[in-house]
């Protein structure tokens, strides 16, 4: 199995690749129609990227089976067009969370004690404790956060330390107000920041805004999250609130959030922007950066070398699972319901041809296989074959299954749930 990798990648990942019997073509610097010409002249079979862009056109250029996003996000990559072509999506979910809320958290102390104006003063050659002296403190506040998974777990983690009171949205608590329960947070895995603070659920975005001294953005990019943090959000924090963002940039309405920051002196802590540079150096115009009171890092969240080298493990995790089972681990273009309505359910004697013989009849009845698996007996004397279709196989079709072949002990049809078939 070839892998191409077309971002930066800790070596200890393509050793372990390598040791896993891939054959492994590096380039960090790959991107747009150069890596689109890189995956037609290997031919590789895997892509790994980190936050590179993946088009349709580079999918139609190779033979690519699996796309590895080496991180959380998979935003950069064409997911619908990877579906439409067969090719699995994976990521590698929780292995930067740490990371990125360590880095939320010293936003929010380098917001709150003024850190980067200190040094910039200090490296000018001035002194100036009179004004750096003047802090609010964290101790006691609220912190809000928008998306409890991963990211949001550890920063309630976190929060505990600190004395932080936490309210929480998340799409799975939508439209309810109530403390988090303790079986809630056993879910969770927060158990114990529940004993150090309060946790309470918010029912909208806007609700925990108007609670939150601190709001904190942990959610990921899509249809429903883009510009979610938008200026009737943003309107319900408090005068001189501080706004987190180690999300996505396309999270929030940038010219919301500078109108907040000149009108209602909100303070602001920002690793993402809506228009990064397409490399990893490169010039960077962004009004929201200039800003005074926002302070901002280079989407750095989840580069740290614990995080690097726990992603590049899961990677070559997933990469080996799929070259030595066909099965891919945290992939996230399976259909959670296919369109199948009904089961077929064959018994048969393990022989050749069995399974040939229903499907040639299924086809000329025009039933579409949506999902099929073949359980084998022990001694691989029989075996069950459970096959979904998109529609019901007439009695005629399963006689015909049924008597036309010897090996063919029993059948059976079942329906399946209106809203299609089993979960991937």
């Amino acid at each position: 199995m070839k892998v191409l990798i077309a971002d930066k990648f800790e070596q200890s990942g393509t050793d372990g690749l390598k040791a896993a019997g891939c054959e492994v073509v590096s380039d960090p610097d790959l991107h747009d129609d150069a890596l689109r010409d890189a995956i037609a002249a290997t031919g590789a079979d895997v892509l790994v990227v980190r936050g590179t862009k993946v088009t349709a056109a580079m999918l139609d250029a190779g033979r690519l089976s699996l796309i590895v996003r080496a991180g959380a996000g998979y935003n950069t990559i064409d997911v619908p067009a990877a579906s439409k072509r067969g090719i699995y999506v994976s990521n590698c979910p929780g292995k930067n969370a740490i990371a990125v809320a360590e880095l939320a958290f010293a936003l929010m102390l380098a917001i709150d004690r003024r850190v980067p104006d200190n040094v910039a003063e200090l490296r000018a050659g001035k002194w100036n404790k009179k004004e750096y002296s003047k802090a609010r403190g964290l101790f006691g506040k609220t912190l809000g956060l928008l998306g409890v998974g991963n990211i949001g777990q550890e920063m309630i983690r976190r929060a505990g330390g600190f004395g932080l009171n936490v309210v929480i949205w998340s799409r799975r608590f939508a439209g309810q107000r109530r403390p988090l329960a303790d079986h809630e947070a056993r879910e969770l895995g927060v158990e114990s920041a529940l004993r150090q603070v309060a946790i309470e659920i918010e029912p909208t975005p806007a609700d925990v805004a108007a609670r939150a001294d601190i709001l904190s953005l942990h959610l990921a990019l899509g249809p429903e999250t883009r510009g979610l943090v938008n200026a009737g959000v943003l309107g319900r924090l408090k005068p001189g609130a501080v706004l987190i963002n180690t999300a996505r940039g396309e999270v929030v309405d940038e010219a919301a959030v500078a109108s907040a920051v000149r009108e209602r002196g909100l303070r602001v802590g920002l690793d993402v922007f809506a228009q990064e540079p397409a490399g990893a150096t490169g010039e960077f115009v962004g009004e929201l950066a200039s800003l005074p009171g926002v302070y901002g890092t280079h989407h750095i969240g989840a580069s740290t070398e614990q995080a690097q080298e726990a992603i590049a493990a899961e990677t070559v995790r997933i990469i080996r699972t799929f070259k030595e089972t066909g099965r891919v681990p945290n992939v996230v273009n399976l259909a959670k319901r296919t369109p199948a309505t009904h089961m077929l359910v064959v018994r048969h004697r393990d022989r050749p041809g069995v399974l040939a013989h229903v499907f040639d009849h299924l086809r000329s009845a025009n039933l579409n296989v949506q999902e099929t698996e073949n359980i084998v007996f022990d001694g691989a004397e029989a075996a069950v074959a459970r096959i979904n279709l998109d529609g019901e196989p007439s009695s005629g079709v399963c006689a015909q299954i049924k008597g036309g072949n010897e090996n063919v002990l029993d059948l059976q049809v079942v329906s399946l749930p209106a809203k299609g078939g089993s979960s991937a």
